[in-house]
């Protein structure tokens, strides 16, 4: 296995460098406002400059098709170098007129944090002021771009939850759920799947309803649904935590934290996609509950099995490039070795030092023959490809320039799908969404086979 960790300022390309880039990444405010959005009741909040709001609401709105109010400290020049304290409190004030939340979760922004504002600290002194307007819990997350990715963000979000709300509580016969930076039909899936494992879970956090909602007659500030404040806070009561995703760092494992504090134990896993690594979850599931796999995700298992032997004469020996969040790289690798493709190129713009070994574990089989690139953004993906010979390209709607440029289908998974309708409701997760998946890929090279023919067939 090749692996590398990218500088752009310390590039192999021989082509000039290029000033304007396509990162393969997203800000980790963004990430954060997430994982803030799966509350119930919440209001995300950006301690920082309006350009940032608005940008995490472009990109949040276009892909879920959803309304995203993301409030702001609105920094000018004057607070850049005075500090933004009182910015703060008249936000916060604002907020809590006008949306009446149960919780604001504050991100704080690169510019925030290059200033030094200790949000803490400035917490601490206005609490009094935030307590005589209501009951409202405020959690504060460090979320500096220029020190992680979006899947990072979101990551610290989700831990300063369970940080600053979960308290010591009575045992519960519950599982707490991490799910990771996944849809909302991956959540609305996982949660099915605890059900019919016969057990209650607590997901958190779970946008499934605040960001893929139902139509509504009037315009709600705050969308129903999400974790309730209750659940966070009785977290530590649970029989056990599973975390999907084996790229997440200590610090940031919300998982990791109830063991540390509360003594519950964690099961970390790699995202589920594909056919081992969902038998890794299920099996983890049958540890806990002490059930049997139930009937009906046996059956798509098998039928998940029967179409890969059907198909396996349209992917196998192909090659494909996969990039994205470091879980989601992860899991896409492992599925696509399983139907024989290789994933020649792993790529992703954070900065793990993970993802290679978490990759040849998915595909020890292949890991001589895949590159596994860390911190890159699409000009580098794309010299690479050139000389790669690729069939297959799987990953957001960001390469889509990519897929023009060297000529091969994208399959779009992750986040974000600007271009297509659906991305909040795309399965990737489970026995299922490997289903969805594969059907997904095989159509991609069968129809790349057949609009590059001479002579086109219309039956297989």
């Amino acid at each position: 296995m090749i692996t590398e960790n990218l500088c752009i300022n310390n590039r192999p390309e021989s082509r000039s460098f290029a000033s304007t880039r396509n990162a393969c990444k997203l800000c980790a405010p963004l990430g954060a406002c997430l994982a803030f959005r799966g509350i119930e009741g919440a209001v995300p909040f950006l301690h920082g400059s309006q350009g940032c709001s608005t940008y995490i609401r472009r990109y949040m709105i276009s892909h879920f098709k959803e309304p995203m109010d993301v409030a702001c400290s609105n920094f000018g020049e004057t607070t850049a170098i005075f500090g933004g304290k009182e910015n703060l409190r008249v936000g916060l004030a604002n907020v809590i007129q006008q949306y009446q939340p149960s919780l604001i979760g504050i991100a704080t922004t690169c510019l925030a944090e290059t200033i030094g504002d200790d949000v803490s600290m400035f917490l601490h002194e206005i609490r009094p002021e935030l307590d005589a307007m209501g009951s409202v819990r405020v959690v504060h997350v460090s979320t500096p771009s220029y020190a992680g990715s979006h899947d990072e963000g979101y990551r610290a979000a989700v831990r300063a939850l369970v940080d600053q709300l979960a308290e010591a509580s009575p045992a519960a016969d519950c599982v707490n759920l991490f799910p990771g930076m996944v849809s909302p039909a991956d959540v609305r899936y996982l949660k099915r799947l605890f059900m019919d494992f016969g057990t209650d879970v607590s997901c958190i956090p779970d946008y499934s309803d605040t960001l893929d909602g139902p139509v509504w007659e009037d315009y709600h500030r705050v969308p129903e649904g999400g974790t309730s404040i209750d659940r966070v806070r009785s977290a530590s009561g649970a029989r056990a935590s599973i975390e999907l995703g084996g790229t997440c760092r200590p610090e940031l494992s919300a998982a990791a934290l109830l063991e540390e504090r509360f003594r519950v134990p964690k099961h970390q896993i790699p995202l589920p996609i594909g056919v081992c690594l969902t038998d890794q979850l299920m099996e983890t599931l049958e540890a806990i509950t002490g059930r049997p796999l139930p009937k009906e995700h046996a059956a798509e298992r098998g039928r998940l099995i029967d179409a890969i032997v059907d198909a396996h004469k349209y992917v196998i020996g192909k090659r494909a490039v996969v990039y994205g969040e470091p879980d989601l790289v992860v899991g896409l690798a492992g599925m696509l070795a399983e139907i024989g493709v290789l994933p020649v190129l792993c790529a992703t713009g954070s900065d793990t030092g993970k993802l290679a070994k978490q990759v040849a574990a998915v595909a020890p089989d292949m890991a001589d023959d895949i590159t596994v690139i860390e911190n890159i953004d699409f000009l580098g993906i794309e010299d690479r490809c050139r000389a790669l010979d690729v069939d297959l390209i799987v990953g957001n709607s960001k390469g889509f320039k990519l897929s023009q440029s060297i000529g091969v289908p994208l399959v779009r998974v992750g986040f974000p799908i600007h271009d297509r309708i659906g991305g909040a409701r795309l399965l990737h997760l489970g026995y299922r969404g490997a289903q969805q998946l594969f059907d997904r890929i095989t159509n991609a090279l069968i129809e790349a086979k057949q609009n590059a023919s001479t002579v086109g067939y219309t039956y297989m």
